[in-house]
């Protein structure tokens, strides 16, 4: 029987967001900030039916190999991170049995829908993904992923002169749908707006400044 994450010892994040939005793109330059800090860390990728993104990362020479876990959901990929997240427990607590001193679990949900959100007995603490290339109405749609995710990630954002976004006006909308909840602009292609992600997840889940 897996455990819940109140009996793991490393916090959980979840990353989830739609398909092509950059939420791996986003996790390989995560990875090396958070190791620069001194920050034990494993992934947990889920895919529908291939194991695509755990081979990605794993190739990617950021991270030993054997700390990345790929789960196959088999249906829609937020089935098994918030209606029954007994996979994605189970492949994090292997990891933290692998690996015991590990300090924080990075869960990234396949590619889904506005509406994808996390069980709070898988993580303890999520973020949500969406990318300026996806149209700038997406924060007026106020998905329940945009909205109770702790943390909204606008990707792509050198992106936005070509593909007519006014990426001021997307932001602004985004932080007036989300009220106090905290909104940060990314590009994850050069690593801009990275740096601003691992401060939120060390303040919020590490407790680190």
């Amino acid at each position: 029987m897996p455990s819940s994450k109140g009996t793991a010892t490393a916090a959980r994040i979840g990353i989830g967001g739609p398909v092509g939005s950059g939420k791996t793109a986003l996790i390989e330059r995560l990875i090396p900030v958070l190791a620069g800090r001194g920050v034990d860390l494993a992934v947990v990728t889920n895919d529908l039916v291939t194991k695509e993104d755990a081979e990605r990362l794993r190739r990617s020479g950021l991270i030993d190999p054997e700390r990345v876990s790929a789960v196959e959901a088999g249906a829609c990929p937020h089935t098994v991170i918030r209606e029954d997240p007994t996979l994605n427990i189970a492949a994090g607590d292997v990891l933290e049995s692998r690996f015991p001193g590990l300090e924080l679990l990075i869960l990234e949900s396949g590619g889904d829908n506005l509406a994808s959100t996390f069980s709070l007995d898988l993580v303890d603490w999520w973020m949500f993904v969406i990318d300026v290339a996806g149209g700038d109405d997406i924060p007026r749609k106020r998905g329940p992923g945009v909205l109770r995710c702790d943390l909204l990630v606008v990707n792509k954002t050198d992106l936005a002169p070509h593909v007519g976004v006014d990426l001021d006006s997307m932001l602004f909308e985004a932080r007036s749908v989300r009220g106090d909840k905290p909104v940060l602009a990314t590009n994850a292609r050069s690593g801009q707006g990275v740096e601003a992600v691992v401060d939120a997840i060390c303040r919020a889940v590490l407790f680190a400044p």
